[in-house]
């Protein structure tokens, strides 16, 4: 049997490396069908691409996660390998990648470059230090091990394109599309890459704090959408505890005198017990709901 492969390069403004990424790719996977989608561009990214022999296609909503929804929506294909346009990820891991979706049924394989050569490559330190803060985050928060969270270097299967909401718009895709992979079960495979810096001349679109801010944003609002019962537990929990050392003092001024002699803090901490409780079963309402949706899902991924 005969699989369709597509590769799928989101870019802006890589004329220096983009010719380069297609044609490795193409040595590598001969048979795939190597798209660019180019995001408003003001450099020579398109006509080095075609000149390339990609197949050139445009998505005019700035940002990589509004490029992502548009290939996942118009590429067909039984295995989808997704890279940079920056040739900061080789080539030749290509073919391992699509053998672990065509071959052992992964639903994401992961370009792992956090073991192996990313720490000494990259020259931003802030880059390292958010890979690594956001990494344990999610590793925590979901009880995981995967390595790399933020890597650009995936290769997916048909069902997980489409059927995975987009819903971030910029940088922040890579890390909702792990999550979801996670909170779905797909089947995810990690494998070490190699990861070379930029070329010179080669300039990174992600701003270290405003878009690691979003991905940390991300996080804790997928974190409550997808485990609504411990996001709203452990509120819960702690607004039950600062209630609780709030009426304290309230409690043995009564047992001492016979009076309530601190009713504005009986007030809050009589509404901070409530506001628990409140926080408790919202969670639980929620969770209920959230069960019920993934059952949804399974049933839609058997008919797809």
């Amino acid at each position: 049997m005969e699989y369709r492969v597509a590769v799928l390069l989101p870019c802006y403004n890589e004329e220096k490396t983009i010719g380069k990424v297609v044609r490795d790719f193409r040595e590598v996977l001969p048979s795939a069908d190597i798209y660019v989608y180019d995001n408003n561009s003001t450099d020579r990214t398109v006509e080095e691409a075609t000149a390339a022999g990609a197949i050139v296609r445009h998505e005019y909503t700035q940002g990589k996660g509004n490029v992502i929804r548009r290939m996942f929506r118009e590429v067909e294909a039984d295995c989808y390998l997704m890279a940079d346009g920056d040739d900061t990820y080789p080539a030749h891991h290509a073919p391992d990648m699509v053998k672990e979706v065509l071959e052992k049924q992964a639903d994401m394989v992961i370009g792992d470059r956090l073991s192996s050569t990313y720490f000494t490559q990259n020259k931003r330190p802030f880059h390292n230090f958010g890979n690594r803060l956001v990494r344990s985050l999610i590793c925590h928060l979901w009880h995981t091990k995967v390595k790399d969270i933020m890597t650009g270097y995936r290769a997916f299967s048909r069902s997980f394109v489409k059927l995975y909401p987009v819903m971030s718009g910029q940088f922040e895709v890579e890390t909702e599309m792990t999550i979801h992979a996670l909170d779905k079960n797909f089947r995810l495979v990690e494998i070490p890459i190699d990861y070379r810096d930029r070329p010179e001349g080669s300039n990174s679109k992600l701003n270290t704090f405003s878009d690691g801010f979003k991905v940390l944003r991300t996080i804790f609002t997928l974190f409550k959408e997808y485990r609504p019962m411990r996001f709203f537990g452990w509120l819960a929990v702690l607004l039950a505890v600062v209630g609780t050392i709030l009426v304290i003092p309230v409690l043995m001024d009564y047992f001492d005198t016979g009076l309530v002699m601190r009713f504005p803090t009986l007030f809050v901490s009589l509404f901070l017990f409530l506001a628990a409780l409140q926080s408790f079963f919202t969670g639980l309402c929620l969770d209920v709901m959230v069960s019920k949706d993934r059952k949804q899902y399974e049933l839609r991924l058997i008919n797809s």
